[in-house]
């Protein structure tokens, strides 16, 4: 049964756009994050506007909210001096050329001094942008053609890695299967995927010891964000640097959502890890589409002589170079990612006294700005878990709950809550506040 809004009469415009929507565009929406079958049952929120922390739908309702646009909005809505840095670029500049600027190198010099792994980067459009040519890098340099992904995550939807994001649980619990996300991906690309479970040590042990010859890169997110938010086990990003440097296999780390969001270094700043490529994009931008790729000298190297090609119309355009150089200064205050950590460690902490103290089987992970409400009596470490133990019909409750109160952020139990630097202490008060009520009304 379709799950239907309890108090259907707030989302009411809402509901007439999207039945207009769906004459003219398939499944009503724009992107499969925003479709019913991804949670937003009977129909997504359309927006009328947001500013900082806040947005207002088109029936008047205004959110605190965690959902930041999937993660992009770091710095919040409409940050001031990004805007007005996309403004200017566009008076005094224009939109794109397709031709160089100064700016770019000056963004160049920014990201890099960043991130350490980084000693080359390219500008791209989008993540899935930024994931296919690191692939092709890895399979150039290396001259193997197999990766190793893991079952759970999403890198984007190019062919060769849209495959075993959310699929059934299927094969056995040591060997995923290759699963297409749906028709129309090629079978013949199923020979170059190993799939694994995150978080086993020794199962990326043995498909290196066996097949390592053939592997060209291992692609992963240093956090998982794409299951819920499920964070590495003490010691297991430390042993898959290990094994791949020992194997001349190439380390992509996809830190399209860690990226810039735990800190100015990402997720391998925090963990302590130097990856031979890295991805970025939703935390660079302000908000507006731009992404990056780098990572070693030797390997940037074949792009650099042209023996492949990186290429896009939109890549560096005015705007997004503009965008991401204000962003990138905005993340550069002193003193920015200890408030936007403390704030993010209050939600964590408030939540889950108050789940506890509701006595519901619910707990919460997170690291730094990124979270998620995992309504399960047992762990979990991997997508399996999830598979098998997450209760997306309580989560549908909360999440509903939380809604009428003003409180926005995904539907789905495997995507995650944001916090960004917009956020007040005043918004994580009301927020737990929030929280309480829910916790209560599910608890009886």
């Amino acid at each position: 049964m379709t799950p239907a809004y309890t108090n259907a009469h707030r989302y009411a415009k809402s509901r007439e756009l999207f039945a207009e929507a769906k004459k003219l565009i398939p499944g009503g929406v724009n992107s499969t994050a925003r479709a019913t079958w991804s949670g937003w049952e009977p129909h997504p929120l359309f927006i009328d506007h947001g500013e900082g922390a806040h947005v207002v739908d088109v029936d008047g309702n205004r959110y605190i909210d965690y959902l930041l646009g999937l993660g992009p909005m770091l710095l919040g809505h409409r940050p001031p001096k990004v805007t007005q840095a996309v403004v200017a670029a566009i008076e005094k500049q224009g939109t794109m050329f397709a031709l160089p600027s100064a700016e770019e190198t000056k963004l160049a010099r920014k990201i890099i001094a960043a991130v350490p792994s980084l000693e080359q980067v390219r500008l791209c459009n989008t993540g899935t942008e930024a994931v296919l040519y690191a692939v092709r890098l890895a399979r150039a340099f290396t001259g193997r053609s197999k990766v190793i992904r893991f079952e759970g995550m999403y890198h984007g939807f190019s062919d060769s890695v849209y495959w075993s994001k959310h699929p059934p649980v299927s094969g056995s619990q040591d060997r995923p299967h290759p699963v297409p996300q749906g028709p129309g991906l090629p079978k013949e690309i199923e020979r170059s995927l190993i799939i694994l479970n995150w978080n086993d040590i020794e199962g990326l042990k043995e498909t290196i010891a066996r097949e390592g010859a053939d592997i060209a890169a291992v692609l992963t997110e240093p956090v998982m964000c794409n299951t819920g938010c499920i964070l590495p086990e003490a010691g297991y990003l430390e042993a898959m640097r290990d094994l791949t440097h020992r194997a001349g296999i190439v380390l992509i780390f996809d830190e399209v959502i860690t990226g810039f969001r735990l800190g100015l270094s990402g997720a391998q700043g925090h963990y302590g890890i130097t990856p031979d490529l890295s991805v970025f994009a939703k935390g660079i931008g302000g908000g507006f589409p731009v992404a990056a790729m780098g990572g070693r000298r030797d390997i940037m190297a074949l792009v650099a002589d042209g023996k492949l090609s990186m290429a896009g119309t939109y890549s560096a355009n005015t705007i997004a170079v503009a965008a991401a150089n204000a962003a990138m200064d905005e993340l550069s205050t002193p003193g920015a990612y200890a408030e936007i950590h403390a704030r993010s460690q209050e939600l964590r902490d408030g939540l889950g006294r108050i789940l506890q103290d509701a006595r519901l089987p619910a707990f919460v992970v997170g690291v730094g700005p990124v979270l998620q409400v995992w309504f399960s009596k047992h762990p979990i470490r991997n997508y399996r878990d999830a598979a098998r133990h997450a209760d997306h019909a309580l989560f549908r409750k909360w999440w509903e709950g939380m809604l009428d109160r003003g409180i926005l952020f995904h539907p789905g139990a495997y995507e995650n809550l944001f916090v960004s630097f917009a956020h007040t202490k005043d918004d994580i008060e009301v927020t737990l506040g929030a929280a309480r009520e829910v916790a209560s009304t599910l608890a009886s």
